[in-house]
C-alpha cells in the first residue's frame, strides 16, 4: 500500500488502461474524420457586382499574362486575387501582419490610393522586391477612384 492511498482508490495503471491503448480509446474519431477542401471562390466572400456599378481591376501575373475582373467597391486586392485563384498568398489572412500579399501598383493609380498607415509601412519594409509603388493587397480597397487599376 502506498502512503496516502487506500486500497479502494488505488489502482495500478495497467488496470486503468485496458488491452487497447489509451489513444485508440480516446482519439479514434480524430483520425477517422475525413478532411475536405473547397475552392476559395466557393467560400462566398466576394460579392457579385451590380450591373453598371462594377469596377475593373487587372492583375499582371509573373509570366506576363493579364487577367481583368469586374469587382465590387470595398473588396481588397487580396480578396479579389484569392477569390479568382491567383497566386497571392496572404498568410496572415489580411490582418496586415505579413508581406506575402505585396503588390506593385501601376504608377498612374498609385496616387489615387489612400496613404499607407504605419502598420502597412512596417510590413512593406519586409517585402521582397519593394518599389516606390508597392502596397499590401490586404490594405488596398477598391473604390471608384481606382477603377481600372493595374
Amino acid at each position: 500500500m502506498i502512503r496516502g492511498f487506500t486500497r479502494l482508490n488505488y489502482r495500478p495503471l495497467s488496470k486503468l488502461i485496458s488491452k487497447t491503448s489509451l489513444t485508440q480509446r480516446i482519439i479514434p474519431t480524430f483520425y477517422t474524420r475525413s478532411f475536405s477542401i473547397s475552392l476559395t471562390q466557393y467560400h462566398g466572400h466576394l460579392k457579385t457586382p451590380v450591373p453598371g456599378e462594377e469596377l475593373k481591376i487587372t492583375f499582371i501575373e509573373k509570366d506576363g499574362n493579364q487577367k481583368t475582373f469586374d469587382v465590387c467597391e470595398g473588396e481588397t486586392l487580396l480578396d479579389i486575387a484569392q477569390g479568382h485563384n491567383l497566386d497571392m498568398e496572404g498568410a496572415c489572412g489580411g490582418s496586415c501582419a505579413c508581406s506575402t500579399c505585396h503588390v506593385i501598383v501601376d504608377p498612374d493609380y498609385y496616387d489615387a490610393i489612400p496613404e499607407p498607415q504605419d502598420d502597412e509601412n512596417d510590413m512593406l519594409d519586409l517585402a521582397y522586391g519593394l518599389t516606390e509603388t508597392s502596397r499590401l493587397g490586404c490594405q488596398v480597397k477598391m473604390n471608384k477612384d481606382i477603377d481600372g487599376i493595374r
